[in-house]
């Protein structure tokens, strides 16, 4: 029964034996039918993307894919284990578009548009099992059981659909929805990234510009004749009582907010500043002029030295006016309003602000302002911070929105065209000429990269597709607390902190080669319909524009149309694609 076994042995070859016996008498396959009837195990298989050659880490993880349904199999379970391959999404366009920038020159998401999106999409999917030999060889040499033969694969009109489902189940039970929030975003790849794909692209001691601003004082809006009176009506006594004392205490001087910031390029889209109303400001006397700022934070500022000629409390701020850095009217940027009604539901009346043509914007009071760093004022761009949005919301700010979504500024700034981080110098020379910067240092801090293409993320306000995980948070935590972690701080730490922390999903990409959001919108009414499957869209009414062979990716899958049940208009599909990520979990 047993074959001598010599003292010289090769461990390589002895293995390689070891896999020949498996395959010709298919013992994985054997192993799984001999248990059929037994109790069900199942691993999913987190699918790899095979247009890269696997690495060292995939096979550590696929060595604990493989450990863990063995050990069941041979507890008794039936534990069948199908592959599964990753095909679309950002990886795969990426590499697309190097083969591209080499063989056409492509620099950016533009040249894809004018390559056309079934050209490239085609391109994409012949890219996508380009590693698929190397692979199976290591799958099989690591001798990590799985069914090759009979593999799900993302890019299947049969997965497609699948995905469909799963979106049209979160749309019936209302976890699905349309919000017009900050989120990540690349400017490279043009699209919205993850919460997780966030943490994937930190990057550490990254130069940033540190610099202190100054926000003047609307001191001659103040001083209009009737205004404190109009201040006094609408705002009532303190508000009306602080201005006043404060103009009386600097007389002619121009008096200044001070506030810091490591993003020179949102200064133009300033539309409020921050103050925290239980903390002290001092008033300084630096030359000609005074500066208000944070008193604890004297010395951070290089102003201990300064002689404080008043100290107030941060409530006694709010509400002060200050001129714009930037007025965007004068640099041909639309301006919006974030209203919002009061507690009460009253519609909020605000006195006007703007004074032969020159516009102001308050000081706002701000829970999250933070006595450690800075000046104790926070400059606030409600379209280029989640926090900024939400203060924007709240107070029913200015939103100037002067950056496209490739990065660059937009309107007549001197920097105008500028990528935003090329902008940052010009900007602080035009502060800088008009006497308005009043420190400029470098720091080097944290910052997220996009993990794909390691260009710098901006935090940065548009329409994205969310699915509300919100929703389910507390049972995600209770969940997590039933499962037993290796290693256990996992549980409570890196994992724990996430769902703890636990922020809507924006799923949806403004890119090509990935699932379509199965969601369609008339172009008349803006009736929104999610479909669920092909057969269903099929069904409806003035349904056209399906060809064969059937591929349900975009341009396609663009132009299937059908009429709305509201209007009778035509209904099209939303231009976006799932989050391949979305893709990864839907097995």
């Amino acid at each position: 029964m047993f074959q001598p076994v010599s003292s010289k042995v090769s461990l390589p070859q002895l293995e390689e034996r070891i896999l020949k016996l498996w395959r010709k008498k298919k013992v994985f396959g054997r192993s799984v039918e001999a248990r059929q009837g037994a109790p069900r195990f199942m691993l999913y298989e987190g699918p790899p993307t095979a247009n890269g050659s696997p690495g060292i880490h995939h096979v550590l993880s696929r060595v604990f894919k493989d450990v863990i349904p063995r050990y069941k199999a041979m507890k008794g379970y039936y534990a069948p284990r199908i592959a599964g391959w990753d095909t679309h999404g950002l990886p795969v366009e990426l590499e697309v578009e190097k083969e591209l920038e080499k063989e056409l020159g492509f620099s950016s998401k533009a040249d894809i548009e004018r390559f056309g999106i079934a050209k490239f999409n085609a391109r994409c999917r012949e890219s996508v099992f380009r590693y698929l030999k190397e692979w199976e060889a290591i799958t099989e040499r690591i001798a990590f059981w799985i069914d090759l033969e009979h593999p799900y694969i993302t890019m299947d009109n049969s997965y497609i659909e699948s995905g469909w489902w799963i979106i049209k189940q979160l749309w019936d039970k209302g976890l699905v929805y349309q919000g017009y929030k900050v989120t990540p975003h690349c400017p490279r790849c043009v699209t919205s990234l993850s919460s997780h794909e966030v943490s994937l692209g930190y990057q550490d001691d990254v130069p940033d510009p540190s610099v202190y601003i100054k926000f003047k004082v609307a001191k001659s809006l103040y001083a209009s004749p009737g205004f404190l009176d109009q201040l006094r009506k609408f705002y009532g006594d303190r508000e009306a009582d602080s201005a006043k004392w404060l103009l009386e205490l600097v007389g002619d001087k121009p008096v200044y907010l001070l506030a810091w910031t490591t993003t020179p390029w949102t200064l133009p889209g300033n539309t409020a500043l921050a103050v925290a109303v239980e903390a002290e400001y001092a008033i300084v006397k630096v030359n000609d002029e005074y500066i208000i700022l944070a008193s604890a934070l004297l010395e951070e500022a290089g102003l201990n030295d300064a002689a404080v000629v008043a100290k107030v409390n941060g409530s006694d701020l709010v509400d002060l006016r200050y001129e714009p850095l930037f007025n965007p009217f004068d640099f041909k940027i639309p301006v919006a309003r974030m209203d919002v009604l009061k507690e009460g539901g009253e519609p909020s009346s605000d006195i006007i602000w703007k004074k032969g043509g020159i516009l102001n914007y308050p000081v706002i009071a701000g829970d999250f302002v933070s006595m450690e760093d800075g000046t104790g004022i926070v400059h606030i761009a409600p379209a280029y911070g989640e926090v900024d949005y939400q203060a924007g919301q709240h107070e029913g700010l200015d939103f100037v929105h002067m950056v496209d979504l490739q990065g660059k500024i937009t309107g007549t700034y001197p920097f105008s065209g500028k990528f935003v981080k090329d902008a940052d110098p010009l900007i602080l020379d035009d502060l800088r000429s008009r006497g308005l910067l009043f420190r400029s240092e470098k720091i080097r801090h944290t910052y997220p990269f996009c993990w794909r293409c390691e260009a710098p993320l901006l935090y940065y306000a548009k329409q994205t597709w969310y699915i509300r995980t919100t929703a389910v948070k507390d049972r995600l935590i209770a969940l997590n607390n039933e499962i037993n972690w290796y290693p256990e701080h996992i549980k409570h730490g890196r994992f724990g902190d996430w769902l703890e922390n636990n922020v809507d999903w924006a799923f949806s990409r403004e890119r090509y080669w990935g699932t379509p959001v199965p969601i369609w919108q008339c172009e008349s009414c803006g009736k929104y319909e999610c479909i669920g499957s092909l057969e269903k869209l099929k069904g409806k009414p003035g349904f056209t524009g399906l060809k064969e062979p059937l591929d349900l990716h975009r341009p396609f899958v663009d132009e299937l149309i059908f009429d709305c049940p509201e209007c009778k208009s035509k209904m099209k599909r939303v231009a976006d694609v799932i989050d391949c990520w979305f893709d990864s979990g839907a097995m």
